[in-house]
């Protein structure tokens, strides 16, 4: 099978002065953008654009650590205060952990790192935990207790008769 390139030649189409990315990050980027696809690579802000690019990637770890985190906050307030479970805990478990797989569909490249954002992510979950059931902190384990199978699949529910289930 064979792959043919389009490579268009450059366009001598006039674009108008490029904002500064200091001044107007919209602007810039709409501004590369035009200079991109008229394939004027000379005229790119590379480094600028490069810095964006590595942002992108960041904010995709970050989405990642953060649906973890809130999922493991509700883990943890469900492990260890089973009085106050309840359906909003149920479906934010249930939320996130969408949010996890669709990040991780769409960005395949993020799983090698699951086990550092667990980390990160149960740090922080730990402490909210602490916080919001007014428990000590010490009452929850320092390293997580939870497997990627628990995040991802454990099984909860809420009977509302108030019989717990999970």
């Amino acid at each position: 099978m064979t792959t043919s390139l389009k490579i268009r030649s450059p366009s001598t189409t006039p674009l108008v002065a490029s904002p500064r990315y200091e001044d107007d990050v919209y602007g810039w980027v709409e501004h590369q953008v035009a200079l991109l696809k008229a394939g004027r690579l000379s005229e790119i802000d590379a480094d600028n654009i490069a810095e964006e690019l590595s942002d992108v990637g960041r904010d995709q770890y970050n989405r990642l650590e953060s649906a973890l985190r809130v999922l493991m906050l509700h883990l943890l307030k469900w492990d260890h205060q089973a009085t106050h479970r309840s359906r909003s805990w149920v479906r934010s478990i249930e939320v996130q952990r969408k949010q996890i797989a669709r990040l991780l569909r769409e960005n395949p490249s993020l799983k090698p790192r699951i086990p550092e954002a667990t980390r990160e992510a149960y740090d922080d979950a730990r402490g909210g935990a602490a916080f919001e059931t007014s428990l000590a902190e010490a009452n929850f384990p320092t390293d997580c207790p939870y497997d990627w199978s628990v995040i991802t699949t454990r099984f909860v529910e809420f009977d509302d008769q108030r019989s717990p289930k999970d």
